[in-house]
C-alpha cells in the first residue's frame, strides 16, 4: 500500500468548537433525536447548525478528512462556476443571503482514499462513509453577524463517477476560507486522527486541537472534558461511567504523544506537541478576499495550504 499523503487538516474553529455539534450518541439516538446547535461566539455573532440527525465521531473524522484534502488538491468554487459539475454543486450547497456570492472548495477524490487517510482498517468498506457524507449534508448553517445574515449546507454531494466510486464534494465557504487561510483555523494532525482508535478520544481530541496551541499547554478539569463530549445531563452512575470514558481517552491522547499529567484529583494539565511538519504542499493559489471576510476585519494570511488556483 502506498504510504499516507495528507499529512494535516486546516479545519475552521467553529467546526472544532461549537459545542455539541459533534458529541457522544447513544444506540439508536440518530432515530429520535436532532441535531441543533447555536454558537455564540459574540455579542453579536452567531452561528447555527441544525439538521434531521445528530452529528458523532464518525461524521466527525469523515468531515477531518475532506478538510485535508481539500488543501493540497482542492479546486476554488467561484459564484459563477464554468462547469457543469460546479453549478450542481453550489446548488446543492444552497447558499442564501450574503453566502451566495462566496466562494467554496470542491474536493475530488475516491471513497477508498478517503477511508485509507482517516485511517479505516477496511478501506474497501465505504458504506459508513456514504451514510455520513450523506448526514453531513443534510446539515444547514446560518451564520449571524451583526445585521449580516449567511446560510448553506455544510457540503454538498455530487457523485459523478460511479465506475471509480469517485465523488465531487464542496465545502461550505467557512471551511473554504479556513482552507484558504482567509480566517483563524485549527491544525490538526492527520497522522493522530489515523492512530485514534476510540470516538471519545476522537471528539475529545479535536475539541482539544481548537483549545491547546501545538507546543503549548492548558488546565482542565475532567468534569468540563467530559462536557465536552456529552453535553447532555444524566445521573450521577452514568455521569460516573461516562468520566470513566473520558480518562480512558486521555490515556489513548498519551499513546500518540500528548502529554497528560493529573496534578490534582480531576484536574489536569494537557501538553500538545508540537507539529514538526511543517512541508508546504507543491501547488500554491492565491488567497481572494470576499465581502465578508473584509467586513468581519479579518486579515488575509499568505497559505500554505496547497489549494489549487483550478477553478471548477
Amino acid at each position: 500500500m502506498q504510504p499516507y499523503e495528507l499529512d494535516h487538516a486546516r479545519h475552521d474553529a467553529v467546526h472544532c468548537l461549537a459545542p455539541g455539534l459533534f458529541r457522544a450518541l447513544k444506540r439508536g439516538e440518530r432515530r429520535t433525536a436532532k441535531l441543533d446547535v447555536v454558537y455564540q461566539i459574540g455579542p453579536d455573532q452567531k452561528i447555527e447548525f441544525s439538521g434531521p440527525e445528530p452529528l458523532g465521531a464518525d461524521d466527525l473524522r469523515v468531515l477531518q478528512g475532506l478538510v485535508a484534502l481539500g488543501g493540497p488538491e482542492g479546486k476554488i468554487l467561484t459564484a459563477t462556476p464554468k462547469k457543469s459539475t460546479g453549478i450542481v454543486l453550489r446548488q446543492l450547497l444552497e447558499l442564501r443571503w450574503g453566502a451566495t456570492s462566496e466562494d467554496a472548495i470542491v474536493v475530488e477524490a475516491s471513497y477508498r482514499r478517503l477511508a485509507k487517510e482517516i485511517g479505516y482498517s477496511q478501506i474497501d468498506c465505504i458504506k459508513p462513509i456514504k451514510v455520513c457524507i450523506e448526514r453531513l449534508w443534510k446539515v444547514s448553517v446560518i451564520v449571524q453577524y451583526g445585521n449580516q445574515r449567511r446560510g448553506f449546507r455544510l457540503l454538498a454531494d455530487y457523485r459523478s463517477d460511479s465506475a471509480t466510486q469517485g465523488f465531487h464534494i464542496a465545502l461550505n465557504p467557512l471551511l473554504a476560507d479556513s482552507i484558504f487561510g482567509r480566517q483563524r483555523h485549527i491544525r490538526i494532525s492527520m497522522a493522530e486522527v489515523r492512530a485514534l482508535k476510540g470516538e471519545t478520544a476522537r471528539l475529545i481530541h479535536q475539541r482539544l486541537c481548537g483549545w491547546i496551541n501545538p507546543g503549548s499547554s492548558r488546565t482542565v478539569q475532567l468534569s468540563t472534558l467530559c462536557e465536552y463530549v456529552f453535553p447532555t445531563k444524566a445521573s450521577a452512575s452514568t455521569t460516573r461511567k461516562r468520566l470513566s470514558r473520558i480518562r480512558l481517552s486521555l490515556k489513548e491522547l498519551r499513546a500518540i504523544g500528548w502529554t497528560i499529567t493529573e496534578y490534582s484529583k480531576g484536574r489536569f494539565e494537557i501538553l500538545r506537541p508540537h507539529i514538526n511538519s511543517h512541508t508546504p504542499h507543491t501547488n500554491c493559489h492565491k488567497v481572494r478576499v470576499n465581502s465578508h471576510t473584509q467586513n468581519a476585519g479579518s486579515s488575509v494570511l499568505s497559505s500554505d495550504s496547497g489549494t489549487s488556483t483550478d477553478l471548477i
